[in-house]
């Protein structure tokens, strides 16, 4: 990476910008961190862009309420002149005025279709309590029974009234609950459910709302139940008491609902009209003002010189990208008298970490970089994870069933990218998009592994010649004990599965192959420590932290796992002999040294004591060297500063607390008891990691062996029983089962299993692998660009 300076003539600032977003290529520094953010250059042009975003998010908001969807194309933009940013800007303001209008147009005429409806369903139900009462008559005044109900409420003479109204079905309750202890009961009261919803402006949705009536007497009683009815947000209406007048009431309402229908209808169709007008070219308007507001952004990181004729940019940008750079500059400002000049600077900043990847290698640097953004120039682990990870994966998941899902669904995500690409994805299938490579491999290398376990479906395949043969004589009841005849040529043999023994014999194998891998795999891992450290010319850290670490792994666990390769080498039934227990030799190794109970070779005890004497060394080697190097180095340079030249004529008395200044700050940086301090931690860490780490890799065998059995349990228990069932009657049963088993077995073997298995892949990568030599301590290298601008909006 370099860092470049930017010298622009301010007149064409604003095209170079954008030259550089479309190239996707420079990180730029803040050079007016200590500037407020509105105090900055460039506030006046973003207050009016974000303006501009402000109306489209209302064009949007009022889009998505209709459900008209965005038109989405792979606009190709050049650079936008200053003349059409201001057309979009008043065609924005335009645009939302006529918009705006034709909202609360519409609204006002919702607002009054809904008076309309409640008035209406409230004449209704006012009709029909009265002919409820009256309906043993053949004709009758509402009077008489307002008159009855005076007359049993109170001698008061004041005249019998109701109150009628609508309210939302979910305040019904509490409207009578509080009506009955203010007026202590004294009232009737009738409620009624509207056969329909009835459309709310403010929440714009469908609320269910009742009808209600309620009879008292007195001008106080009248008012305070109208306050309390009003309190809880209902709507109250005057409907007539006879029967002739409400008629006219309910005939007058049906006309106007007729005619707002009719004028409701055609404010719609011009609002949605105007809307899917917007709706073509919104994306457009959108990126393009997206754009501009990011190259306002970056300006704003610039400086101007004082003469305000220069707009001086400093930013991060790969070496061998400078070229790219100059001639796209060149490119865009060849016309004018003063030329835009790039130089590229000598600096001691660090900075930021970049890795070049593709659409195949990206998903496996995301891993990486999800744990820590790597120090400048360390190695990077991205490459290496692209066949580790499925491969971890793979010994966790390996069945060629479960692993032929998974790559059918990875290819098809590969094969169909443009298109899905293109499409809106919701966050859980963006992951599995983004990850469309990583679930190919995983489902790759798991079939490879599956036919190394020979399983399918928890099925076993005879692909070859089984290396075992079972006697053909033998008495009913008397034990079998099948003959080796020979090697399978490739994975397991089919003879071992329905043995008795399978089971131990595959935990066996693949407890020991856990090991193995653990180990391969923390000792590549920790050899990526002497790449940095020669990368560094860090030679302290090779001989100090390197060295020992690796004579201290390689002597325990390095000679556990050479045992497990030749205890499988050996064929202890023809030696005749009992094959020793290796976790039970590595215990007494340190604890009984030179004591061996089951010898696995000849001269073990003292291979053993001189491993042990290593292993013990390289504890204090590691602890203390690295340390006394620096103790040593501090010692040295504190030597020099006494030995500085102290006569006013040689020096003078500023450069004297100059260098006393730089010395302290140097025994602050190297002070000696940090230095011990992070060692110890260091070594002891690392030493408790070797075996903590080790056993960790077992995980690999756990999964593996649950992920077998379930795999077995779900055939016996759905499909398998079925083959059994003779007739009709099991063809029946194979079909459905059929379809139950397979079912259960993407959702919970290849899904949930999976996604377990991929995780604990992540885990022993970030935690065993790059804990060996990681340091993760560099930001990201994230340049100015202008993809993706709008993929959270749109």
């Amino acid at each position: 990476m370099s860092l470049v300076q930017l010298y622009v003539p301010t007149e064409v600032s604003r095209d170079i910008i954008y030259q550089i977003g479309q190239l996707n290529l420079i990180q730029f520094r803040d050079l007016n961190s200590k500037v407020n953010e509105f105090q900055r250059s460039f506030v006046k042009e973003l207050r009016r862009l974000d303006n501009v975003e402000r109306q489209f998010n209302l064009f949007k908001k009022e889009l998505d309420q209709r459900e008209i969807p965005i038109k989405t194309f792979p606009y190709e933009h050049s650079i936008v002149a200053q003349s059409d940013i201001d057309e979009h800007v008043e065609n924005a303001k335009l645009l939302e005025d006529r918009v705006l209008q034709l909202i609360d147009s519409t609204d006002s005429l919702y607002q009054k279709q809904k008076d309309l409806k409640q008035f209406k369903y409230t004449i209704q139900a006012v009709d029909h309590f009265f002919a409820a009462n009256y309906a043993q008559q053949e004709s009758y005044e509402d009077s008489a029974l307002l008159s009855q109900l005076e007359a049993q409420g109170s001698s008061d003479t004041h005249t019998a009234s109701f109150i009628s109204g609508v309210i939302s079905r979910e305040k019904v309750g509490t409207l009578q609950q509080i009506l009955w202890r203010v007026l202590r009961g004294n009232l009737y009261y009738h409620s009624e459910e509207l056969v329909e919803p009835v459309y709310d402006v403010e929440s714009k949705s469908y609320v269910n709302k009742n009808s209600f009536i309620i009879f008292s007497h007195g001008a106080i009683i009248y008012d305070r139940i109208k306050k309390i009815c009003e309190s809880l947000d209902a709507d109250l209406y005057n409907v007539e008491s006879t029967k002739n007048l409400r008629l006219g009431q309910l005939t007058d309402t049906e006309i106007k609902l007729g005619d707002l229908s009719t004028v409701l209808s055609q404010s719609e169709n011009a609002l949605s009209s105007e809307l899917i007008m917007i709706s073509r070219d919104l994306a457009k308007w959108w990126e393009v003002i997206a754009r501009e507001k990011a190259v306002y952004k970056t300006m704003n990181l610039c400086d101007y010189d004082d003469s305000r004729k220069t707009l001086v940019a400093e930013g991060w940008i790969p070496t061998d990208e400078i070229s790219t750079l100059t001639s796209t500059i060149k490119g865009a400002d060849n016309s004018q008298t003063i030329p835009t000049i790039i130089n590229v600077l000598d600096t001691t900043r660090t900075p930021p970490t970049f890795h070049r990847t593709n659409k195949f290698t990206n998903a496996f640097q995301n891993i990486c970089d999800a744990y820590g953004i790597a120090t400048y120039r360390e190695v990077n682990p991205g490459l290496a994870t692209v066949i580790t990870f499925p491969f971890m994966f793979a010994i966790m998941f390996g069945d060629v069933g479960h692993g032929f899902i998974l790559t059918l669904a990875a290819f098809t995500m590969v094969y169909n990218e443009k298109k899905l690409n293109a499409m809106k994805r919701d966050e859980i299938f963006d992951m599995a998009f983004s990850g469309r490579y990583i679930l190919l491999l995983m489902g790759i290398f798991s079939m490879y592994t599956g036919l190394l376990y020979n399983d399918i479906f928890s099925r076993s395949m005879t692909l070859f010649s089984s290396g075992w043969e079972w006697p053909e004589n033998f008495k009913v009841g008397e034990t079998l004990h099948a003959k080796s005849v020979g090697t399978y040529v490739f994975g397991l043999d089919p003879a071992w599965h329905g043995s008795e023994n399978a089971l131990l014999f595959s935990n066996s194998y693949k407890m020991k192959l856990s090991v193995l891998m653990g180990y391969v795999h923390m000792s590549y891992s920790y050899v990526f420590s002497l790449v940095n450290y020669v990368h560094f010319n860090s030679v302290i850290d090779i001989v100090g932290n390197f060295i020992p670490g690796l004579l201290f792994m390689q002597g325990i666990f390095g000679y556990l796992s050479l045992c497990i390769v030749y205890k499988w080498t050996v064929n202890w039934y023809v030696v005749d002999k009992q094959p020793p227990g290796l976790l039970n030799m590595l215990i007494s190794m340190f604890l009984s040294p030179g004591t061996i109970a089951e010898p696995l070779y000849e001269g073990q005890a003292s291979v053993q004591m001189f491993l042990l004497v290593v292993a013990l060394i390289c504890v204090p080697w590691l602890l203390l060297l690295k340390p006394l190097y620096y103790k040593r180095k501090i010692d040295q340079e504190a030597h020099q500063y006494q030995q500085l030249p102290t006569d006013e004529d040689e020096l003078s008395n500023n450069e004297v607390d100059v260098a006393h200044d730089d010395d302290d700050e140097g025994h602050e940086a190297h002070d000696f008891g940090d230095i011990m301090i992070h060692q110890v931690i260091h070594t002891i860490e690392f030493c408790l990691n070797c075996v903590s780490h080790t056993a960790s890799y077992l995980r690999l065998w756990a999964l593996s062996l649950a992920h077998a059995q379930l795999s077995t349990v779900l055939w016996s228990m759905t499909l398998g029983g079925a083959f059994y069932t003779p007739g009709l009657l099991g063809v029946i049963m194979v079909f459905f089962l059929f379809g139950m088993w397979f079912i259960l077995t993407v959702c919970i073997l290849v899904v949930m299993e999976g996604t377990s298995a991929m995780l604990h892949s992540l885990r022993l990568h970030w935690v065993e692998s790059m804990s060996k030599f990681f340091e993760g301590e560099g930001t990201l290298y994230e340049p100015f660009g202008f993809n993706d601008l709008l993929g959270n909006v749109l």
